[in-house]
């Protein structure tokens, strides 16, 4: 199974340390444990853009669709106040603002967020990627980052996929800015995000500590899995493992809550670890 990632590629800068990430590179360093993964995004032609591509190889993602840009790298600046609170400046006008081209051989599974759409030329691009290519499936995430989202972006990719994956946190947002009722339960949501966008599929919503709920279009079916318990270090990533690993699960023809369980074991493990990439034990791997 090959797997194209669309988006950001970006370092976390913090005052004594910088950390690899975006929602795309997290996806893909998990889902290459169940498929041939490739990434689709741009960095500069500068120290940060090379350390970038360096991790990639070493992770084993595939960077034949990974540009070298005039623009910086990608950052967000993170510092801390005198409680330690962080404060985060996701820099625009960055290599990943600007990402063009397109896969040239075939993919079953594309992988995209609403993030990277603040372009207009990533908006652009995946449009041209989604009329030019057939995709088994279309993966969109939806990631709420003020001021980078807006109801067009949601409502694009809400059209675009097959299978759309929101937090509970975000679920409020996204129905208000589409204009869709505010619902009493997440359940009641997700049916109705199918009926208005009835080309989707699936609706993953994840509920933290909750766990994760599926609502099949197709079949009217709901399933619902208990988070996996795990001693927290970190959250970040826990999203995109376990979105790549549903979908990787998925492929294989794995039934949705075994597709459940296992996105729930690797989110859990990544939460455990200090780090979105963490290097699964073998008792993990796809």
């Amino acid at each position: 199974m090959k797997l194209l990632a669309f988006g950001e590629i970006l370092w976390d800068v913090f005052p004594d340390k910088k950390c690899i990430g975006g929602a795309p590179l997290n996806f893909a360093a998990a889902a290459k444990q169940g498929s041939e993964a490739y990434i689709l995004s741009a960095v500069g032609r500068d120290p940060l853009g090379e350390d970038a591509l360096t991790f990639l190889k070493d992770k084993k993602i595939k960077t034949d669709y990974v540009g070298l840009s005039s623009l910086e790298t990608g950052k967000c600046l993170v510092t801390l106040d005198q409680k330690g609170v962080p404060n985060y400046d996701l820099l625009s006008g960055v290599a990943w603002d600007e990402i063009e081209g397109g896969p040239k051989e075939a993919f079953d599974v594309f992988y995209f967020g609403t993030l990277a759409l603040r372009s207009k030329i990533n908006l652009k691009t995946v449009k041209e990627i989604l009329k030019s290519n057939t995709f088994k499936e279309i993966f969109a995430d939806v990631n709420i980052r003020p001021p980078y989202y807006s109801s067009e972006i949601l409502a694009f990719v809400s059209e675009k996929a097959t299978v759309l994956k929101i937090s509970d946190e975000e679920l409020p947002i996204y129905l208000r800015e589409l204009g869709l009722p505010a619902e009493s339960s997440y359940k009641n949501a997700a049916k109705l995000i199918t009926k208005t966008f009835n080309n989707l599929k699936l609706v993953i919503i994840t509920l933290g500590e909750k766990g994760a709920y599926v609502y099949d279009a197709e079949k009217s079916l709901e399933y619902s899995c208990d988070a996996v318990k795990a001693e927290v270090k970190s959250t970040v990533g826990a999203g995109d493992s376990f979105s790549a690993t549903f979908i990787c699960e998925y492929m294989k023809g794995s039934d949705i809550p075994t597709c459940l369980h296992r996105a729930s074991e690797i989110a859990a493990f990544v939460v455990s670890q200090v780090g979105a990439i963490p290097d699964y034990p073998e008792d993990l791997k796809m």
